[in-house]
C-alpha cells in the first residue's frame, strides 16, 4: 500500500470533478486520455528503459491536452476560454518542445539526477522495488494533470460571464511576468553555461542575472505561473456558488490552493530544488557558499555573510 498512497489525492481531485455538473464529461475525457498519453509516452518507456526522463515529455503534452480540451469543450466565454487555453498550449508547448530537444539529442539515454535522488529516497524509505515505484511516481504525474492541475482550466473555461474582473487581469499580469522571467531565468543560466565552457571553466555556481536573487528561479517563477491562473480563477470560482452543490464548490476551492501546494512541493522538495542542490554540492566546490549568500526558493536581497572568529 505504501507505494500506492501518493496517488489518492489525484483520484480524490479526479472523481470531485467528475461529480460535478460543470465538469464531468472534460473531466472524464481528460482523465481517461491523460492515462493513455502517459501510458504510451511514459510508463512504457519507463518500463523498458528503467529511466524516469521520460516523464519530462509526458507531464508537458498533458498540459497542452488540457489546452486543447478547454478550447473544444468548454461552454464559457470564448474570449476567457480561448486565453486560458493558450496559457495551457503556451506552457506545455515551451517544456514539451525543450524536452524533445534534449531526446532529440540523445539526452534521455541517460537519467537525469533528480530521478536518480528520487530513487534513493524510495530505498531509503522502503520502497525497494524501484520498477513498481517509477510507474507510480509516473502515475501520479498524469493524475495530477487530470485532476488539480486541470481545475484552473476547467473553471475558468466555464465562465460565461463576459465582463472581465480585475482579478483575472490581475491573474494574467502575474503568468506574464512569471513566464517571462522563467524564460529570462533559462536563457541566463544557458548563457553562462556557455560562457564558462568557452573558457574551459566547469562546474561554475551561475549566480548572474535573477540567480544572484535566488538560487531556483526558473523554479519560483514556474510556480508563480500556476498561482497566476489560480488568481484569475477566483472570479470564475465564485460564479459557481449557486451552480454546484456548497460541498462540491468548498472542495473545489480547495482544489484550486491544492494545485499551488502541489506544484510547490515538486518544484522544492521532490524534483526541483532539493535533488538539485544534492548533486551541485557534490559537483561545484562554491555552492555551499552561494547557499549561504542567496534564498534558496522566494528571490531576496544578497545575504552578508557574518565570518566567525
Amino acid at each position: 500500500m505504501k507505494y500506492f498512497t501518493p496517488l489518492l489525492p489525484f483520484i480524490a481531485g479526479w472523481t470531485l470533478l467528475l461529480i460535478t455538473d460543470s465538469f464531468a464529461v472534460m473531466g472524464l475525457y481528460n482523465g481517461l486520455l491523460q492515462l493513455v498519453l502517459f501510458g504510451l509516452v511514459v510508463c512504457i518507456p519507463i518500463w523498458k528503459t528503467h529511466r524516469m526522463s521520460y516523464v519530462d515529455i509526458g507531464w508537458p503534452l498533458g498540459l497542452m491536452l488540457i489546452g486543447a480540451l478547454t478550447w473544444y469543450l468548454s461552454s464559457g466565454d470564448p474570449l476567457r476560454t480561448a486565453l486560458v487555453s493558450v496559457v495551457y498550449l503556451s506552457v506545455g508547448g515551451r517544456m514539451g518542445f525543450g524536452a524533445l530537444k534534449l531526446w532529440s539529442m540523445g539526452r534521455l539515454k541517460q537519467e537525469f539526477p533528480r530521478y536518480e535522488y528520487q530513487k534513493q529516497r524510495w530505498i531509503a524509505s522502503g520502497k525497494t522495488n524501484t520498477q513498481l515505484a517509477m510507474q507510480v511516481d509516473a502515475l501520479w504525474q498524469g493524475l495530477a494533470n487530470a485532476s488539480f492541475l486541470a481545475m484552473p482550466a476547467f473553471v475558468i473555461g466555464t465562465n460565461a460571464n463576459q465582463h472581465i474582473h480585475f482579478l483575472e487581469i490581475v491573474g494574467m499580469l502575474v503568468w506574464i511576468g512569471a513566464f517571462s522571467m522563467e524564460s529570462i531565468a533559462d536563457t541566463q543560466k544557458l548563457t553562462f553555461l556557455r560562457n564558462m565552457k568557452k573558457a574551459g571553466k566547469r562546474n561554475r555556481v551561475c549566480n548572474v542575472g535573477l540567480w544572484k536573487y535566488s538560487r531556483h528561479p526558473n523554479y519560483f517563477a514556474e510556480w508563480m505561473v500556476w498561482n497566476g491562473l489560480i488568481i484569475a480563477a477566483i472570479p470564475s470560482f465564485m460564479a459557481l456558488y449557486d451552480i454546484e452543490n456548497f460541498v462540491i464548490w468548498l472542495a473545489l476551492g480547495a482544489g484550486l490552493l491544492m494545485a499551488s501546494w502541489k506544484m510547490y512541493s515538486t518544484l522544492v522538495y521532490d524534483t526541483g530544488a532539493e535533488p538539485s542542490e544534492y548533486y551541485s554540492l557534490q559537483k561545484r566546490p562554491e555552492y555551499r557558499a552561494y547557499q549561504e549568500t542567496t534564498n534558496r526558493f522566494f528571490p531576496g536581497p544578497i545575504k552578508q555573510v557574518i565570518e566567525k572568529k
